[in-house]
């Protein structure tokens, strides 16, 4: 199965340090799986205006392949401003309905309060409904403090959340290898 780990802003270190800390769980519990990461920050972004999708850049064009090529994902948001990053949310913009139709995903944010985890339930959630992806129950939510100054996770309740997270992402990975992507409903 293929992963992609996505890091969904375009600016900052710490949604990619958890990422690769969240790799290395991954791997623990199966190693077979072929684990990519998708930084944001190294495309060239269009906004979503409703012109042909052959009209966009080669960036967006690539962005979307490789999204729509995976078979798993971990996202990883920063919470600015008590929302996910416009370029995440233009991202999923321009994913057709059925791109991330039962392809499990888990959830790590990153935010200046604790206040802020309440965007993945009320934000990102919702648009992962939308997809009808299998979204692990149990995302992780982390803020500076949980970070030295170099953006190393120091916090080892962080880390046992993270460890659990993948576990449980490796059993949705499983689960999703035998589910038909096409549903009987024509929806």
């Amino acid at each position: 199965m293929k992963i992609l780990l996505v890091d969904g802003t375009i600016i900052g270190r710490k949604t990619g340090a958890i990422l690769e800390q969240v790799e290395q769980y991954i791997k623990e519990f199966d190693a077979n799986l072929e684990i990519s990461q998708l930084h944001l920050a190294d495309f060239d972004h269009q906004f979503v205006d409703g012109r042909p999708f052959d009209q966009y850049n080669d960036d967006m064009k690539k962005l979307v392949k490789t999204l729509e090529e995976a078979d798993g994902y971990i996202l990883a948001t920063p919470i600015f401003q008590g929302s996910i990053p416009g370029v995440l949310k233009n991202t999923f913009d321009f994913l057709h309905p059925k791109a991330l139709r039962y392809k499990p995903i888990s959830i790590v944010a990153n935010g200046g309060t604790y206040q802020h985890h309440l965007v993945v339930e009320n934000q990102l959630k919702p648009i992962l409904d939308y997809f009808r992806a299998l979204v692990t129950p149990n995302y992780v939510y982390t803020h500076a403090g949980h970070f030295d100054k170099d953006n190393k996770i120091i916090d080892e309740d962080v880390h046992e959340r993270l460890r659990e997270m993948a576990r449980v992402f490796v059993k949705y990975c499983e689960l999703s290898k035998d589910l038909p992507k096409e549903t009987i409903d024509q929806h």
